[in-house]
């Protein structure tokens, strides 16, 4: 690093030296060293000498040169902390934002709109806290001006939050569709496989907080008691989720699909087999999949006494092994019309534990059915209930005609016929048995994707009461989730370890005698290693640089600018107004002059 003086020739005749701060770096094509500035001081006849010899002194004591000059004594000049932030998680998840154009997106939505807030960085800010240290909305405030370092957003207001948030709910179905395509094609996802599945999220409250929305349903949670929602993800094979839904927390599976179906139509998805679990699989909703020319690849309830299922069950012939642990037998039901295709799938470890698990409740269980014979009145009939209607060995259970309780041995070859097996059905012929069989097995991406949402991304507890809220909240979580997962596949490392990584670049202020610096912290070949992966820019070394001889700018509306909000640019400086309500920008050059920017 080094000052260096470049020369202009005037229309006069007369010749204006340049001063700046540069540094040589390798040219990637030629191998040569060419300059690069960090910083243009301005007009050599026009600095301030003293100021640069202070800037001098204050980094010859930083870097521990006891023969720095000094304007007045060595010990004059000193370097003062002032903040460390985080800036490697929101750095990569803004360049990822940037490349796969989510804020382009979320901006071309915004061009006929008169916003004076910075509304797509708000959006961003909100989804890169899901994703890095979630919080409640109010508390981002304080995580952004105290915690990390987001680019083009000094401060975040919870206000102007809301603001963006109702704003996304507005353009929902446009931005969700845009970030499909720009995703799609960027990362060449395949979509012939598409995936769905839904969860619930609930509400903890100690009231009856129910309303048109939150609502008591079949929890997914295990919390039955307390009103909830229904959210659904269509997930790529890759894991990548494009769409997402929030329903009601009535609303069951089985009436979802046919607005999956038509939200999905006019998206180019070309031929796409949708792969569902049980829970959608009734007749109705596989003919709406098949519309369009869809298809589909359906879990089947093996209990669901269905003539059809039973006997794709008892149909004869041998497994055929693909892979370890995994095989399959093909089967064929009618003809015509009634023609069903099935594919009943066997592990055979999972059969061993299936087995283990069964003979341990049935153990149990025969202990508990000698208690209840050394029990009368109504001791014994207070036992003989709450065995009937256990959930695990009610299924074991018949009663004889004394109305006492037996294990029904029927019952339990039945059971040891199913196990390590799964029913599937698909409407797709040029799919082989193999390819349903490992295409369901993918479904295990949506489970993973709602594992991350609940977990990483903390979506419960959600601090929203109202519809329009509750349902943008979700879609900040979809980005979010949608970020995480392509910097998973594109490092092929979890984003616990990438979050904890990258978490450890900052950004340092420091104090001079001669005005102010920020500047990141070294990167490191694992930070690298990330960033060369995910094909994204380094941040810069070199961020703000602010000088106390400047002269201090107003802004035409409100008083002085923010000193702490300069940064560099290329003639200069530009100084941000430290009213929320402004922000207006103003360029400083070194000579004196200033400029409004907008």
């Amino acid at each position: 690093m080094y000052i260096r003086t470049i020369s202009r020739k005037n229309k006069n005749g007369s010749v204006t030296r340049y001063v700046q701060l540069a540094h040589n770096v390798r040219n990637p094509v030629t191998g040569t060293p060419q300059a690069k500035v960090l910083y243009h001081f301005g007009r050599a006849d026009e600095l301030d000498m003293e100021g640069l010899k202070r800037l001098a002194a204050s980094i010859h004591r930083f870097v521990g040169e006891s023969q720095a000059p000094s304007p007045s004594s060595p010990s004059s000049a000193s370097v003062t902390l002032l903040s460390s932030r985080s800036l490697g998680g929101v750095w990569l998840l803004d360049q990822l934002w940037k490349k796969l154009g989510i804020g382009e997106a979320i901006t071309r939505r915004l061009a006929d709109r008169e916003y004076r807030i910075p509304v797509e960085r708000a959006i961003f800010a909100m989804v890169a806290n899901r994703a890095l240290a979630p919080s409640s909305k109010l508390a981002i405030e304080d995580w952004v001006d105290r915690e990390v370092v987001i680019p083009d957003l000094p401060a975040f207001d919870v206000q102007h939050g809301y603001r963006a948030m109702d704003f996304l709910l507005e353009s929902d179905e446009s931005i969700q569709r845009e970030v499909f395509y720009t995703v799609a094609d960027l990362l060449n996802l395949e979509v012939d496989l598409l995936f769905f599945d839904t969860t619930s999220t609930y509400f903890e409250t100690e009231e009856d907080d129910e309303d048109d929305f939150r609502k008591t349903g079949y929890s997914k949670d295990h919390r039955p008691d307390l009103p909830q929602v229904v959210i659904g993800f269509a997930v790529t094979r890759e894991g990548i989720p494009i769409r997402c839904w929030v329903w009601p927390g009535n609303t069951s599976d089985m009436n979802v699909v046919p607005q999956v179906k038509k939200d999905l139509i006019g998206w180019k998805l070309g031929r796409v087999v949708t792969v569902v679990d049980r829970g959608f699989s009734s007749e109705d909703n596989l003919r709406v999949l098949q519309q369009s020319g869809g298809h589909y690849i359906a879990g089947e309830k093996m209990t669901s006494g269905k003539p059809a299922v039973e006997a794709a069950l008892a149909h004869p012939g041998r497994f055929k092994t693909i892979r370890d642990n995994l095989e399959v037998k093909e089967i064929v039901v009618g003809d015509g019309e009634a023609r069903k295709r099935y594919v009943l799938v066997r592990n055979p470890e999972e059969a061993r534990r299936d087995a283990a698990r069964r003979e341990a409740h049935l153990e149990r269980l025969r202990t508990e059915l000698a208690r209840l014979k050394e029990l009368d009145g109504e001791a014994h009939t207070q036992a003989h209930c709450r065995l009937h209607s256990h959930p695990t060995y009610k299924r074991y259970l018949k009663t004889d005609k004394r109305g006492n309780l037996r294990i029904d041995l029927a019952a339990v070859k039945a059971m040891e016929h199913l196990d390590g097996k799964y029913l599937l059905r698909t409407s797709d012929d040029t799919l082989s048995a193999e390819d349903v069989a490992l295409g369901y097995k993918q479904l295990l991406q949506v489970e993973a994707a709602f594992r991350t949402l609940k977990q990483s991304l903390e979506l419960r507890p959600v601090y929203h009461r109202t519809e329009e809220r509750i349902r943008a909240h979700v879609l900040l979580c979809w980005l979010a989730l949608m970020l995480i997962r392509i910097a998973e596949n594109q490092t092929g490392q979890t984003w616990r370890d990438i979050r904890s990584l990258m978490q450890t670049l900052h950004l340092v202020e420091y104090r001079l005698d001669a005005g102010k610096l920020r500047q990141r912290t070294e990167l490191t070949d694992e930070h690298r290693g990330i960033v060369s992966a995910l094909q994204i820019a380094e941040p810069q070394q070199i961020w703000d640089i602010s000088f106390a001889f400047m002269t201090p700018q107003k802004c035409r509306h409100h008083t002085k600018l923010s000193t702490t909000a300069t940064s560099l640019v290329p003639l200069g400086l530009v100084a941000v107004c430290a009213s929320t309500d402004c922000r207006t920008r103003v360029e400083v050059p070194l000579h004196g002059r200033s400029r409004r920017m907008g």
